[in-house]
């Protein structure tokens, strides 16, 4: 596996979330120039083009508010495989899309990992867990389901792929969450999952936060997957998202993020998502996304040099 070479794997997915746009997604990113930045920093850079659903059979579900779920189920399975297969050949780059394709590319990376003899890690950067299960879930989208289906929690047999290796929830740290619902806050403390929601950012400063996670998964030797949905930052610099929820991370703090995602030397894959081209202003979203997957994998403002004393 060469970590200097990126597949860039255009997932755009709608099924998840009843608000259209989404599926431009992938285009955005190229349009922002991800590829050529991503070059730029002295990477090759494999662009495999968009993916498209497997064909799955339509499933009723005994909630009535579920929608999408034969269309996701298929989004699952494809995206699984796709990063099972580019896990092995570098770092894969998946373009999203709404958040329901990490049901996929998580569940495709705990394979690889699996493979390897190591633990997958998932460091989640949004502001919502996406812990609903299909019974849960009041809204019916299936963006908000994706982290429940990747750790394993029941319900999802028989309407989404069977998964080779689930995620331990305790792998899984979640970072910048400030829109809970009650049945997801039952989730998160039963399923041990780490959580650094806002105020813990505020408190402690997310450097520390983060660095603390890192050092798991190092002690570990694990794989690290990173979710990164747009919601995470603060609107005011994000726009470009269906889901926008006040109170998010700053420029900095997310390039500082990714800056130490970096250095660790530990990301394995990543996610970009939830960006709604049709309500960004002038690509400033998929511009500020694209910085901030260059940041992960390398770009500095200054590198600092060694004192002399």
């Amino acid at each position: 596996m060469d970590t200097n070479r990126c597949i860039l794997i255009g997932a755009p997915v709608q099924a998840g979330t009843r608000r259209l746009g989404c599926d431009m997604g992938p285009s955005a990113y190229r349009a922002a120039g991800l590829g050529p930045a991503l070059i730029g920093l002295g990477l090759s850079v494999e662009d495999r083009g968009n993916l498209a659903p497997a064909p799955m059979p339509e499933m009723p579900h005994p909630n009535p508010v579920v929608v999408g779920l034969a269309e996701v189920a298929g989004w699952t399975a494809a995206l699984a495989q796709a990063a099972y297969d580019a896990s092995a050949h570098g770092v894969p780059i998946f373009l999203g899309g709404d958040h329901s394709l990490s049901a996929g590319t998580v569940s495709g990376m705990s394979r690889r990992a699996a493979d390897e003899g190591r633990p997958l890690f998932v460091l989640w950067l949004d502001a919502h867990p996406d812990l609903h299960t299909l019974d849960t879930t009041t809204s019916g989208n299936l963006h908000g389901v994706p982290m429940a289906y990747a750790t394993g929690a029941p319900g999802f047999a028989g309407y989404l792929p069977p998964l080779a290796a689930p995620v331990d929830p305790r792998c899984v740290c979640m970072i910048g969450l400030r829109s809970v619902d009650p049945a997801e806050r039952v989730g998160l403390r039963e399923a041990g999952i780490v959580v650094h929601d806002m105020r813990a950012i505020d408190e402690n400063g997310i450097g520390i936060l983060l660095s603390a996670f890192l050092d798991r998964v190092a002690a570990a030797g694990g794989l690290l997957h990173v979710s990164l949905d747009v919601d995470f930052l603060e609107p005011g610099i994000a726009p470009g998202v269906g889901t926008t929820v006040p109170g998010g991370a700053t420029f900095r703090e997310a390039h500082l993020a990714m800056e130490m995602l970096h250095d660790s030397g530990l990301v394995r894959s990543l996610d970009l998502v939830e960006l709604n081209p049709f309500l960004d202003e002038r690509g400033r979203t998929a511009l500020l996304m694209t910085d901030l997957a260059a940041s992960l994998m390398g770009r500095r403002v200054l590198d600092r040099p060694t004192r002399s004393y």
